[in-house]
């Protein structure tokens, strides 16, 4: 039940993040929930491995680089579904922190902690 809610969180968020951000667009409610998926498979397949090749760069950078890979992440995204386009990686960058908050906040709110 909390994974069907934390979907549905991150579809609304990014549905309406795409209309106060004007370099994030996505043309439905459908296109929101092919997004909140296919970022959900990317974080839990690929963010770990991008991670770990990049540890240098994160140490160094103390951790600021990990708002580089999720803006990765998301230009990805971008790449693979049609319904969804992010005009650079500035707007990627801002996406990706706001997602992060958004999804945070409320999923603190809405998800039991079982």
């Amino acid at each position: 039940m909390n994974l069907i809610i934390k979907l549905l969180i991150s579809t609304i968020v990014v549905f309406v993040l795409s209309y106060f951000l004007p370099g994030v667009h996505v043309t439905d409610l459908t296109g929101a929930l092919l997004v909140a998926v296919v970022l959900g498979l990317l974080n839990t397949f690929l963010k770990p491995v991008l991670v770990l090749l990049t540890i240098p760069v994160t140490f160094f950078t103390l951790g600021l680089f990990l708002l580089v890979i999720n803006a990765i992440i998301i230009l990805i995204c971008d790449y693979f579904i049609i319904e969804f386009s992010v005009d650079s990686f500035v707007d990627a960058l801002l996406f990706s922190v706001l997602l992060s908050i958004t999804q945070s906040i409320l999923n603190k709110i809405f998800v039991s902690e079982d």
